[in-house]
């Protein structure tokens, strides 16, 4: 079960808004190298040129996803999405389902280092918890994935309403969801354009750098619960 915000609850700040990738998940290129070397077993290819082929699929395909609407439209895209790549190494289709089912997309995505820690956190201290990501319909099955999905009450996919960050409209549906005011919101996502849409918006917000380059950035989700108090 997610957190619900409690009477406790500070009355600055109600909720916590999240980015999902490079935010409080990442993708693992340590996957990328798994699935190589399982393709290259299981279907008798060289690994580095499914390496080869699994990048290529996935920048061809890079900004396909943004007018998916349903999981069915996301079902259909995955499996175009694994007859292509097949056909880029001369397998049969009929391999592509099989593939895809192996290592679908939720298998490349780990938690950051903390993330359950911070979330289960901010959930005892009576915050609501979303995630607002430009992602495909798939998100809950995502979270699930990431051991996270009962630490968060609300989870939007732009994908399925149809408007991106930073548009206003990703973060209204957000905020509409969560049934906390702008102003009440710490918002945190790895895009500086984003994070400047919250603020325009009221949200507080800040950004966050894994890599730790933008020295303007939180370098470790831990850093939230400082934001919080």
């Amino acid at each position: 079960m997610a957190c619900m915000a409690s009477s406790g609850s500070s009355p600055r700040l109600r909720a916590v808004l999240f980015d999902r990738d490079d935010t409080i998940a990442y993708t693992d290129p340590a996957v990328y190298r798994e699935a190589a070397a399982w393709a290259a077993g299981r279907f008798g290819l060289d690994a580095q040129v499914v390496s080869e082929a699994l990048a290529a699929q996935w920048k061809a395909r890079a900004l396909s996803w943004r007018d998916l609407r349903t999981h069915e439209d996301e079902a259909d895209f995955w499996m175009t999405y694994g007859l292509k790549l097949t056909g880029r190494l001369g397998l049969p289709e009929s391999l592509a389902a099989e593939w895809m089912e192996a290592y679908p997309y939720e298998r490349y995505m780990k938690p950051v280092p903390g993330a359950r820690e911070v979330l289960g956190e901010l959930c005892s201290r009576g915050l609501k918890i979303g995630v607002l990501s430009n992602t495909l319909p798939s998100i809950h099955r995502t979270l699930q994935a990431l051991e996270l999905h009962d630490l968060v009450d609300v989870a939007v996919a732009t994908c399925v309403i149809g408007t991106h960050k930073p548009g206003a409209g990703a973060y209204a549906h957000a905020l509409e969801a969560l049934g906390v005011p702008p102003h009440e919101v710490l918002f945190v996502d790895d895009k500086v354009e984003n994070v400047a849409a919250a603020r325009e918006l009221g949200m507080q917000a800040t950004l966050i750098d894994l890599q730790g380059e933008n020295p303007q950035a939180i370098h470790d989700l831990r850093a939230v619960l400082e934001l919080v108090g």
